[in-house]
């Protein structure tokens, strides 16, 4: 990760919510609850190798090519958007990060 500002504070607001949680709720479980689930979003979006997943979906079986690389590169480098919409990457993301939140409503919640 080139720039650590987006984790730093992505943990920040993930810490304030723990101990929102924990002096709501009360409970140790439910904190570590929303633990696992904030670091996994937070692993899950800012983690990967964007200059894999930045191509066609059809091309994520293959390695991704020299020129491919030093072109995410250069891209990244004028300024372009790190994380490019895709229709298939933003429906399996809202789908997973979706239930993901719905789940551990429900168990906060409770």
């Amino acid at each position: 990760m080139a720039n650590d500002a987006a984790l730093r504070s992505s943990l920040i607001w993930l810490a304030a919510i723990i101990v929102v949680v924990g002096i709501s709720t009360r409970s140790f479980k439910k904190m570590m609850a929303t633990y696992v689930v904030g670091g996994l979003g937070i692993a899950g979006v800012l983690l990967p190798d964007w200059g894999y997943f930045n191509r066609d979906f059809s091309r994520w079986t293959s390695p991704v090519t020299a020129e491919e690389r030093a072109s995410h590169i250069a891209s990244t480098r004028s300024g372009s958007k790190r994380f490019k919409i895709y229709p298939i990457r933003m429906t399996v993301y809202t789908t997973v990060y979706g239930f993901a939140l719905y789940k551990w409503w429900v168990f906060v919640s409770n």
